[in-house]
């Protein structure tokens, strides 16, 4: 896998170490050569993580419907929306890796399943669940599958890593 896609909140009101959990994941992707795909936002966990990237000598992809984009963008994909910048993260990525996020961020997250559990593409999102962020939507999601209401496996496109080993097995 070469190129990662983030999915994360752009706010700049979080708790401290939600940046530093950022940050460490781009210099995470960035020392391992490998590139980032992500919003192209200048704020919040997105920066952070671009940020990480760069200062790691990684390369960074913004995929932006606006033109307030990040400085540590290397290339711009410019497109129409928040669906149409979904779809070419999705396009130029291989796995797909969620931070801590809001409402914007679920979407991306379901947008990528639904679209694998249907045949559309088969690439994984993968929750990385540090300090338990994901785990409500993690029980969720089993419960559904308990119940009878999701089709295919779970572990067909969806992953969850609790730390970084983890992710780094999964990414491997």
């Amino acid at each position: 896998m070469e190129h990662i896609g983030l999915f994360c909140a752009a706010s700049d009101r979080l708790e401290a170490s939600y940046y530093d959990l950022a940050g460490a994941f781009g210099r995470f992707v960035g020392e391992r050569g490998l590139t980032l795909v992500y919003g192209g936002a200048d704020s919040g966990l997105m920066e952070s993580a671009a940020r990480g990237v760069k200062d790691a000598g990684g390369h960074v992809v913004g995929i932006v419907p606006r033109r307030r984009v990040s400085r540590y963008v290397d290339e711009v994909v410019p497109c129409h929306d928040l669906s149409d910048r979904k779809a070419i993260m999705v396009e130029r990525s291989d796995v797909l890796v969620a931070l801590p996020g809001g409402i914007g961020t679920l979407d991306e997250v379901f947008t990528v399943m639904a679209a694998n559990s249907i045949g559309y593409h088969r690439k994984k999102v993968v929750l990385f669940a540090l300090d338990g962020f994901w785990d409500g939507l993690v029980a969720v999601l089993q419960e559904m599958d308990r119940r009878g209401f999701v089709n295919v496996p779970l572990g067909q496109y969806l992953a969850v890593a609790r730390s970084w080993g983890e992710l780094q097995a999964v990414l491997a």
